[in-house]
């Protein structure tokens, strides 16, 4: 299901929660919609089944690799799955990462559950998008850099406190 996930196009999970968020919608009495909330809500079920995925990924590996072992040994199933994970945690840093490159770039979604409020619902890549179509490309390109340097930021520190750990 979430490998299935994997290419969510991001306007249409934006849709759906407009839908249900919408004041005629199930959870319209939440009034989340056009809020900082929804626009989070949103960027979680976009990078949700990415890291579920990936992890699902890395985990299934070493399940069938170590988990045997470790239970016929006395673990039980929860202890085996916490000692997997803390094996994983490498390749579970890069399905956090991933999920954060998802969120970080998303403009689609955040456009309609967020509705793109100055001072209160805007993003760097709605602004992004909002003042290249204004022609202002240098104050675009200017906040793609900043963008750029998070990302790169919140990578590079990731991974140096992960190598940190192995020493």
């Amino acid at each position: 299901m979430f490998n299935a996930l994997l290419g969510l196009p991001p306007v249409v999970a934006g849709l759906a929660l407009y839908l249900l968020l919408s004041r005629s919608g199930p959870l319209g009495s939440l009034g989340m919609l056009f809020t900082p909330g929804a626009m989070v809500l949103a960027q979680t079920v976009l990078a949700l089944p990415i890291v579920t995925a990936l992890v699902h990924s890395a985990s299934m590996d070493l399940w069938a690799e170590y988990g045997p072992a470790l239970q016929v040994d006395g673990a039980t199933r929860l202890r085996v799955v916490m000692h997997l994970l803390a094996i994983a945690r490498r390749r579970l840093l890069t399905a956090v990462l991933a999920g954060f490159g998802r969120t970080i770039s998303e403009v689609g979604a955040i456009l309609i559950v967020g509705g793109n409020i100055a001072g209160y619902a805007r993003t760097m890549t709605t602004t992004i998008v909002l003042e290249t179509s204004k022609g202002n490309l240098s104050v675009s390109l200017g906040l793609g850099f900043v963008l750029i340097g998070i990302s790169i930021a919140v990578s590079a520190t990731i991974f140096a406190l992960g190598a940190g750990e192995e020493r």
